[in-house]
């Protein structure tokens, strides 16, 4: 199994910046990806980003392509997400996820091992 931790979040104006950490333990070897994905009230989980663990490949969905950046560091088992110029439709629990295997990158279903979650609320 693989254990993950989010931290990071919090509130912040539109404009400002956050970065959300995620920490992983356990079985490391089985990850493929890691993931950020989001959950406002009343929406479904989507998409944030990814990161290829080897190789370092990234992915964004569209709506925060050239404001959110996405980066690992393999030694330490981290990923991280660093938001910038956050608008108030950002806000959200961004949950961080793993990936086992080659496949979609888009569907949360193809994510094992999710964290618990952390707030971001950005006010306008």
């Amino acid at each position: 199994q693989v254990q993950l931790v989010e931290s990071g979040g919090g509130l912040v104006q539109a404009g400002g910046s956050l970065r959300l950490s995620c920490a992983a333990s356990g079985r490391t070897s089985w990850i493929y990806a890691m993931g950020w994905f989001r959950q406002a009230p009343g929406k479904e989980r989507e998409f944030v980003a990814t990161i290829i663990w080897s190789g370092g490949s990234t992915y964004y969905t569209d709506s925060v392509k050239g404001r959110f950046t996405i980066s690992r560091d393999n030694a330490k088992n981290t990923v991280a997400l660093q938001m910038n110029s956050l608008k108030p439709e950002d806000t959200a629990v961004y949950y961080c996820a793993t990936k086992p295997r080659i496949g979609s990158i888009w569907a949360p279903t193809e994510y094992r091992y999710w964290g618990q979650g952390t707030q971001v609320t950005v006010s306008s």
